[in-house]
């Protein structure tokens, strides 16, 4: 499928906004605007990373053309990283509408500078070789109310230092044997603060720099080091970073010859209702075969919501709608869906899909005759043409569009009853024909030709039922999955909860229906709109010629937009 490459419009003022109009009035950077997007390759990029990706690409965007947006990964820590991860970011970037252009990079492009700002560190006296044990290193720090207490070789002298740093790259140390700390302060009151981590040894294979190295810098290490050599103006991150800001900064400070001079500023993270959004409990999901991989059409992945039929207009929309708060906050996944629902109310194209099929016989109907109704393929668009949609004495209609022992307000067909079949003419239910079992094998009908195109005839009601259909002999049989929510929970993984515990046994129902002859070879990533019953994708993976597999996007009804009062 192709990118989206459509601009984003112009979003509404926010503090970030607000900081930048600021630096530019100020003539800070010298009018640039320079932002990076740095995801871990580690996993699959979801609905929250889509938040930072419009944030940091848009801005971009906005005040082209001194800005530009890096796209850089942060592949520090080889145990977990592989280039399928690497691949699949780049890919939900282009396809959420949004380019790097040259501006790719990595972390590990930056390995040796890297390891020449620690060495610069220690010649400072601000970092040095600790040989402490985790376990002693917990112990040692401290607690949020207690201050920690020094290391016993925190006071090495700069060469040892030096020297054993050395040994550790050339691997004379077994992983876990010491780590290099910053030298700042045990009883700093901020725990981020207490002489963190700087490189840590790991003789592992890192998928680009191979054997290279056996030490690998930490994320808090490499994060502003790495902006500065960019260039980075705004280094925006989410808000459980904010306490990593001081950090960032002494760093900045503290290393001598960077290019740039980059500040960190912190937005709330995106969190959905009924979704988890932790990289840990997606991979588990995935490697528990709780769901059918990273791209399952009921993952919060910017994968799975591309297969499921996500556009990325709708996606764009979203996050400019939550919009940027410094506060936490809870989004309702119904707004998603509104955003995914008014996108595809536009562009989608209309067709007949019965879900759960009743035979429908017209006994007046001449036997071997067929009729072609026309109808549109996008009611507002007069450019989007017609379809010629098939017409016979044997029907089939959704077993939702009738009822043997009709209620009250039901007004689609019952015995006795009379709809309209949308675009044709109004049928009467004569009888209800079972099957041995008492299921209901065919429905015999008679139609009223005097109805055809929305007439009614002097002197009857107005029918109130109208009801979709497919002509039986050219139907296509499809497979169709009903997707829904992943979790029974608003919130699955809130405190003590076991979110395995709450995954939705209903989140995916395959059925077999039944879709107008238009639709024999409909292309995989196609959208449709079934009228009457929702939007459909078709799976850009499984489908096949002449057997396509529908995906439910999203129902018809919008919840979002009854609880706006819309």
């Amino acid at each position: 499928m192709s990118a989206d490459t459509t601009a984003l419009a112009p979003a509404k003022s926010d503090f970030i906004r607000d900081m930048i109009a600021a630096d530019l009035e100020q003539g800070r950077n010298d009018g640039w605007v320079i932002t990076r997007f740095p995801p871990e390759p580690n996993g699959y990029l979801h609905i929250g990373h889509a938040k930072s990706i419009c944030l940091n690409f848009g801005l971009a965007q906005e005040h082209a053309p001194k800005s530009r947006c890096h796209l850089r990964f942060d592949d520090t820590n080889p145990i977990k990283e592989d280039t399928e991860y690497v691949d699949s970011i780049m890919a939900d970037v282009k396809w959420l509408g949004f380019d790097w252009g040259e501006h790719l990079f990595y972390a590990s492009d930056y390995f040796e500078k890297l390891y020449g700002f620690a060495e610069q560190l220690i010649s400072k006296g601000l970092a040095y070789v600790c040989e402490l044990s985790a376990e002693q290193l917990r112990e040692y720090r401290g607690t949020l109310t207690e201050p920690g207490k020094n290391s016993p070789f925190r006071d090495r002298t700069v060469e040892e230092n030096l020297a054993l740093f050395r040994r550790m790259r050339a691997g004379e140390f077994p992983d876990g044997a010491c780590i290099l700390r910053a030298k700042i302060d045990m009883a700093h009151p901020n725990i981020h603060m207490r002489d963190p981590a700087l490189y840590r040894i790991m003789h592992t294979h890192h998928h680009r720099t191979g054997d290279a190295w056996c030490i690998y810098p930490m994320y808090d290490y490499a994060h502003p080091l790495s902006d500065a050599l960019e260039g980075i103006t705004h280094s925006l991150c989410t808000l459980e970073f904010e306490i990593h800001r001081p950090l960032y900064e002494w760093l900045i400070n503290n290393v001598d010859g960077l290019p740039g001079n980059p500040y960190q500023r912190e937005f709330a993270r995106l969190n959905l209702t009924y979704t988890v959004m932790s990289k840990r409990k997606l991979l588990q999901l995935v490697k528990e075969n709780k769901v059918n991989g990273w791209d399952d059409p009921r993952m919060p992945t910017i994968s799975g919501m591309r297969r499921r039929g996500y556009t990325p207009a709708a996606i764009r929309d979203f996050c400019k709608t939550v919009g940027l708060t410094k506060f936490n906050s809870l989004s309702d996944v119904a707004l998603l869906e509104h955003s995914v629902r008014e996108d595809l109310n536009k562009n989608a194209l209309r067709a007949y899909g019965v879900l759960r099929p009743i035979k429908v016989v017209l006994e007046n109907y001449p036997e071997g005759q067929v009729e072609y109704i026309e109808a549109p393929n996008l009611p507002d668009d007069p450019n989007a043409g017609t379809r010629q949609i098939p017409l016979s004495r044997e029907l089939y209609i959704d077993a939702d569009d009738f009822m043997a022992e009709p209620v009250a307000g039901f007004f689609r067909l019952v015995p006795g009853g009379e709809v309209r079949l949308k675009f044709a003419f109004c049928i009467i239910c004569k009888e209800v024909v079972r099957n041995a079992d008492g299921s209901i094998k065919e429905l015999v009908c008679t139609y009223d030709d005097a109805t055809r195109h929305g007439k009614k005839p002097e002197g009857r009601a107005k029918v109130k039922g109208i009801i979709h259909w497919v002509s039986a002999a050219q139907a296509v049989d499809v497979e169709v999955r009903l997707y829904d929510r992943l979790f029974t929970a608003e919130q699955p993984d809130a405190g003590d909860n076991d979110f395995l515990q709450l995954m939705n046994p209903e989140s995916c129902e395959v059925i077999r229906g039944k879709v107008e002859a238009s639709l024999r070879d409909a292309k995989p990533g196609t959208h449709y709109q079934f009228e009457r019953v929702g939007y459909f994708f078709t799976d850009p993976i499984d489908s096949q010629p002449s057997a396509p597999v529908f995906n439910r996007v999203v129902g018809l009804k919008d919840a979002f937009a009854k609880q706006m009062g819309k």
